[in-house]
């Protein structure tokens, strides 16, 4: 990073983070770092937060219920594929049925952290990436940080960074830096269109505008590798409605690194936020997921036989649709685990029941487990790290319980 100035990284900072849209910061972040740690042995850990709350009830539906259609009248739409009789799989994730039917993905339902009843993106995310029930502001650094303080061997393997600040997940006294391989802003091609359309008749706002775009579109272009998108094809990604998500980008560079010295990777992916229009915006999100954990897969090629994929959000959604056919922010949720070192075709996890009086706060799916205790137990299992450790350090507070087998 050295041929970059100060300056030049404040300024670049601004103009990316002046091009935000969305309805919430924390749960549109600009830009995904990734980042890296080398560890001894040769299995590997990603973790994705899925920021903006997923809505576990609509990814992996409880059909066998018979009161979720009554809460969702409107939500659910499409083909779901039948998991085990009691649970379908969100029709936007077909191209991974064959990993749940290979044992290499499976799911938690009706898991949460310890945090209740504000519902704040900003402060549920903290304290996902906290991995404590203690006020997030004494704790200062993340549980991925705190895995690698107690791993013998840890070392950084960083490439770049720039843009955006690290996430709390791997904040600590670990060595561990933070890079945006795709630094294209977290913006769909309608969005970027958008924006161009707005300012084209101001200078100011359009030249700004313009070169906030390039200086995205520039950033983390790598030897062989370019990743601008010009507004040529900006302009007919947005008449065919495409997507232009760098998730795939993303889990490509995660899976290099992962094939070298890295054995931990952790990212972010944004879009999860479903006020209104859940049916289009979660199937846009589950996209991005669904290529992401794809790439990953072939990428990884025979390292994906000794890899675990967590995928973590900050809470669920209210198990009743509202007035623009989305949900709102709730407590219990899901998790999603992918790789060949899980134990997958299977959803984990004790059903509460969707009665009212079964409901939290007689609104959101009821949590009946922690969610920080499956990635313990990956951690665990994966590297070694015993439980008086995971529960005292790594996560404190965390009561693990019973192993529930999520590795293969």
């Amino acid at each position: 990073m050295s041929d970059l100035k100060t300056s030049d990284l404040s300024r670049r900072g601004f103009l990316l983070r002046g091009g935000a849209l969305g309805c919430s910061l924390a749960a549109s972040p600009l830009l995904t770092p990734v980042t890296f740690a080398a560890t001894g042995g040769e299995n590997r850990l990603v973790v994705i937060i899925l920021r903006g709350a997923m809505d576990g009830l609509d990814v992996v539906r409880p059909y066998g219920d018979p009161l979720l259609e009554k809460y969702r009248p409107t939500l659910l739409g499409g083909k779901a594929h039948d998991l085990d009789g009691f649970y379908a799989l969100h029709p936007a994730l077909s191209d991974l049925m064959p990993l749940w039917k290979a044992g290499e993905l499976g799911f938690a339902q009706a898991v949460s952290t310890p945090y209740r009843d504000v519902r704040s993106h900003f402060d549920g995310q903290d304290l996902l990436e906290a991995g404590t029930g203690e006020d997030t502001d004494v704790v200062r650094d993340g549980w991925l940080n705190r895995l690698l303080q107690v791993m013998p061997g840890a070392t950084s393997e960083t490439a770049f960074a720039v843009g955006h600040s690290d996430m709390k997940l791997v904040s600590g006294a670990a060595a561990v830096s933070s890079w945006a391989p795709d630094g294209r802003m977290d913006m769909s091609p309608q969005a970027q269109l958008l924006l161009q359309e707005v300012y084209h008749d101001d200078p100011l706002f359009r030249d700004a505008g313009e070169e906030a775009l390039d200086i995205a579109q520039s950033l983390g272009v790598s030897s062989g590798d370019s990743f601008g998108v010009s507004k040529r094809v900006l302009r007919e990604q947005a008449k065919q409605g495409q997507n232009a998500s760098n998730a795939d980008v993303v889990a490509s560079f995660a899976a290099k690194r992962l094939n070298e010295t890295a054995r931990i990777a952790a990212f972010s992916l944004s879009g999860w936020d479903t006020h209104r229009g859940q049916r289009n915006g979660l199937a846009r999100a589950l996209g991005n997921l669904q290529n992401a954990i794809l790439t990953l897969k072939t990428e990884l090629g025979t390292n994906w036989e000794r890899t675990a994929v967590v995928a973590i959000t900050e809470f669920g959604r209210t198990a009743r649709e509202n007035g623009t056919r989305g949900t709102d922010h709730g407590t219990g949720g899901a998790m999603v685990m992918a790789g060949g070192a899980v134990r997958g075709g299977k959803v984990y996890g004790d059903w509460p029941g969707l009665d009212e009086a079964q409901l939290y706060a007689r609104r959101d799916l009821m949590p009946t487990a922690d969610v920080r205790s499956y990635p313990a137990w990956i951690m665990q299992g994966l590297f070694g790290v015993d439980a008086t450790t995971l529960q005292t350090t790594v996560f404190p507070g965390l009561q693990l319980g019973r192993d529930p087998g999520v590795l293969a």
